[in-house]
């Protein structure tokens, strides 16, 4: 499809609720669609979303190799719940080994390039391996996230190594509250985490607890709290607004 016939595309699916998306993608796109979650609440309730109105649709992960235990946990849940296989893509092998053995496993704490560099290598390259198999890419980014996504549109066309794909972000305008109301509804399966306090959850030590005046991301990294609020991403949406 070209750039041009992309873009209407897009004008056309910021006006689209959340089920008409995932209906789109699976008739439009087949299995270059897909889901990439990392198992917070708002990713859990895609799925379960997309299952309702578009079985089928390909569901992804990136496993870190660090995640907590409760995530890994949600995601049998998930699996065994809707009958589903989630396709996890992992590091590289030699890199990561590579990078431990030059950096040390904890690399995170000694500076920001090093943090950087750990979500490159654990985090940013197999997303972006996901990627390149996928045309339509489902995220679970909201608004009310952080005043870096504040902004952020629920379908735009992004460049991915020198390739178009459309992003969207089908819960965007959702808040905490009706998150909340439609896993209680619909007894979505959710990470335990979040009973301990968690608002943000990634890998273990790299994100933690917050409280209730903090922002959602104020739990990552936190030994870089003299960072700007948009600076606690890990590479995989920066490239303005939320992307």
């Amino acid at each position: 499809m070209a750039v041009a016939a992309r873009e209407e595309t897009v004008s056309r699916l910021n006006e689209m609720g959340p089920e008409e998306l995932f209906a789109w993608a699976l008739e439009a796109h087949g299995d270059r669609a897909g889901i990439i979650t990392s198992f917070q609440d708002t990713g859990c309730v895609m799925i379960d979303l997309m299952c309702r109105v578009a079985p089928g649709l390909r569901v992804i992960t990136v496993d870190t190799l660090r995640l907590h235990d409760a995530t890994y946990a949600v995601m049998d849940a998930i699996e065994g719940k809707y009958g589903i296989e989630i396709e996890r893509f992992r590091p590289d092998p030699e890199r990561l080994a590579k990078m431990v053995a030059q950096h040390g496993e904890y690399l995170f704490f000694d500076s920001k390039p090093k943090q950087e560099f750990c979500c490159n290598v654990r985090k940013v390259e197999p997303n972006q391996r996901a990627l390149e198999t996928l045309d339509v890419w489902f995220t679970g980014l909201r608004r009310d996230q952080s005043e870096f996504r504040a902004q952020t549109p629920r379908a735009q066309l992004v460049d991915r190594n020198g390739r178009k794909i459309i992003k969207v972000a089908p819960l965007v305008d959702w808040d905490q509250a009706r998150i909340d109301a439609y896993i209680a509804e619909h007894d979505v399966p959710k990470n335990a985490l979040y009973d301990e306090g968690y608002t943000s959850i990634s890998c273990v030590i790299c994100t933690t607890p917050t409280l209730p005046h903090e922002d959602k991301r104020a739990g990552r990294w936190r030994w870089f709290s003299y960072l700007e609020k948009d600076d606690k991403e890990c590479g995989i949406h920066i490239g303005g607004s939320g992307i």
